[in-house]
């Protein structure tokens, strides 16, 4: 199966899980997963949260974030990868002048 995420509308998520500004994301789902391609501008962040049912994967494609999981704050930068796990908690923020442009897969479990 190929995902094109060049021809997917789309959507703007106001305060993500409780973050700053807005997320945009263009984003497949089937009962399985959650896969999305998303875009934070400058000083924009999805909230600190629990995966209480699903791992995520996040993978940066450009840009520079400050991720934080279960409390502990790391930079990472485009081609790195973090990994919340099921029963983890994690958040996202872009305190930089540039988008972060990343990709992540929620799988639920």
């Amino acid at each position: 199966m190929i995902l094109n995420f060049n021809t997917m509308p789309t959507l703007t998520w106001k305060n993500f899980k409780g973050g700053e500004k807005e997320v945009d994301v263009r984003m497949y789902k089937d009962q399985n997963n959650r896969i999305n391609f998303m875009k934070l501008v400058p000083g924009a962040s999805i909230g600190y949260h629990l995966h209480d049912d699903s791992s995520e994967i996040i993978y940066v494609l450009s840009g520079k974030a400050t991720a934080v999981y279960d409390e502990v704050e790391e930079i990472i930068e485009a081609g790195m990868c973090c990994y919340c796990p099921k029963g983890h908690s994690h958040g996202i923020m872009n305190k930089e002048d540039e988008d972060l442009v990343f990709f992540s897969v929620v799988c639920q479990q």
